[in-house]
């Protein structure tokens, strides 16, 4: 069974590897190297045609980025200093720009939602209530988290120094090889992280290209669609897709089991039951002050166990997890970001989802952690820290439910693109700012629009027929998929074991009609020369032998 998989997958991979191209993520291999730093471009040749962006095929062309000159917020008051500024213009000026439906950093794969050799082919997935998917499937999303965390990234690296470290011309290039899962947990701190200022412990922390402001749904929803894209490269599952913890009205961490995420180890609350494959997963990125003394980058270095001891919070700062009523209230306010459009703002949809503002009244609450921010703190460990919260698998779940909330209040409001900020906001939240630190770029504006257009859906906002399938006729459907070679022999066996019985049927059925005939015959057989008796001696009788 090992092996059937391992082909599969690899084939999977293959078939993937043609259709797409290569996947999305930080630095790609291509660029990271002295050439590239040098010369500041980064337009890998895509294989299908031997071209840099697959020019040649028309699928896109190296083109100067150009960055928004609009002005930002107040919160940020340094230039020059950080290589996020302007992104990503410290590392690279020319990058590919794809056409139509193309995407990748060689335009070599196709845009969220679309698939094929043309990327011509629309597609939409459903993400899934992990407490309502079937065991084989829950199995299956914690192998692939597995397979991540245990497979080195073929095709990204991570920069493990500043830009200015490098050397003007790229002559000292310093970048890392990380595995899948880890790479997405140094993107989420790389996006995070305090700003260098010069000295040990000397940093700006009022900064962060992904929290805090208006970037931060469209941000994390484009960190969700290429996290489940590089999961379908490295597995070869076409219908991979990340599930979502429906946290409402909860009491505890149902997620917290060790048929899931982990149950909470008993001789040491804070650790990962051993029974959980989470228990020997090593965390990175998880010690920002060291990093602001030592003036260093994380490496992705292993810095000891997952950590979570859920529930022993500070109840004073997170009095109870979200309720229905608290999101409701969240999904029904009309403006997406207020005032200055920070941490602060007061009745913005965007600082009470995230945490910063009370769900019941829509101020600002500083000292509180609600909604998102609640159940980070409620975790009570690595995904705490918001630098070295991703390295906690929940993330994922907890921040697809939060996409979906994000995905409500955009269908409620149907907001046009024009009422997210275009200037004012703090760095990297404005609306033609490029996302930190993704390669290829992605504008935050173009990401504040339904999931629809980018592939996918959720199953709770479904209509109530769609729903059913999905919820409850899909899984026994792939559980049957899962299972059909099984299921196949099983039918031809029986098929040959019902031939054989109806074949010994047939002949036991042939043998007990010859014996009664034969009886018959040796019964006739007595009588016969009374039978015979005629006054023709010799003529031939119409009794036959049988």
């Amino acid at each position: 069974n090992k092996v059937t998989f391992m082909m599969r997958n690899l084939f999977g991979s293959v078939v993937l590897l043609h259709l797409m191209g290569v996947c999305l993520s930080q630095f790609p291999r291509p660029c990271a190297n002295s050439e590239g730093l040098r010369t500041k471009e980064c337009c890998p040749i895509w294989e299908g045609d031997g071209s840099p962006c697959g020019a040649l095929s028309g699928r896109g062309f190296c083109t100067e980025v150009l960055v928004s000159e609009e002005p930002n917020g107040p919160q940020y008051p340094h230039t020059g200093v950080d290589d996020r500024e302007r992104w990503p213009l410290a590392f690279f000026n020319r990058t590919c720009r794809c056409a139509g439906n193309y995407g990748g950093f060689n335009c070599g794969e196709c845009r969220f939602g679309y698939w094929g050799a043309n990327c011509a082919q629309y597609r939409e997935s459903v993400r899934r209530n992990i407490m309502t998917m079937s065991t084989v499937e829950q199995q299956k999303f914690i192998s692939y988290l597995n397979l991540a965390k245990n497979s080195i990234n073929p095709d990204y690296v991570i920069s493990t120094a500043t830009r200015a470290e490098m050397g003007e011309n790229g002559e000292n290039p310093k970048f890392s090889d990380i595995n899948t899962y880890d790479l997405f947990v140094w993107i989420h701190y790389y996006v995070s992280r305090d700003t260098f200022l010069g000295g040990p412990g000397n940093v700006w922390r009022d900064i962060d290209f992904a929290h805090e402001s208006a970037a931060f749904l469209p941000w994390h929803r484009v960190f969700l669609l290429r996290w489940e894209n590089e999961i379908r490269k490295i597995t070869g599952d076409f219908n991979f897709t990340i599930p979502y913890w429906d946290w409402r009205n909860s009491q505890s961490c149902e997620v917290c089991t060790d048929a899931l995420m982990g149950g909470r180890n008993s001789l040491n609350p804070n650790l990962i039951s051993p029974a959980s494959v989470f228990s020997s997963w090593k965390v990175i990125c998880s010690q920002p002050e060291e990093y602001n003394n030592r003036e260093a980058l994380c490496n992705a270095t292993g810095e000891g166990p997952l950590l979570r001891n859920p529930g022993n919070h500070d109840r004073n700062r997170v009095p109870r997890l979200p309720t229905t009523a608290d999101v409701d209230f969240a999904v029904g306010l009309p403006e997406y970001e207020t005032g200055n459009m920070d941490r602060f703002a007061n009745m913005s949809f965007r600082n009470v989802l995230e945490g910063f503002a009370s769900p019941e009244t829509g101020q600002a609450v500083p000292g509180q952690s609600t909604m998102h921010n609640s159940l980070h703190v409620f975790m009570n460990g690595s995904m705490s820290s918001v630098q070295g919260s991703a390295n906690d698998p929940i993330f994922l779940l907890h921040h697809a439910f939060i996409d979906s909330i994000f995905e409500r209040w955009l269908r409620t409001h149907q907001p046009p693109r024009s009422i997210y900020p275009r200037a004012n906001a703090p760095i990297g939240h404005n609306d033609g700012y490029y996302m930190v630190p993704f390669l290829p770029l992605y504008r935050n504006g173009d990401y504040f629009l339904s999931d629809k257009a980018l592939g996918y859906e959720y199953a709770y906002l479904l209509d109530p027929g769609q729903r059913f399938v999905q919820e409850f006729l899909t899984p026994y459907l792939q559980q049957a998929q899962e299972i059909w070679q099984w299921l196949l022999g099983a039918a031809i066996l029986g098929a040959l074991i019902a031939l054989i019985v109806a074949a010994l049927i047939v002949v036991a059925r042939r043998r007990w009609k010859r014996n009664q005939r034969r009886k018959r015959a040796l019964s006739n057989g007595e009588r016969q020369p009374l039978l015979q008796s005629s006054s023709e001696e010799g003529s031939s009788s119409y009794q036959t032998t049988l």
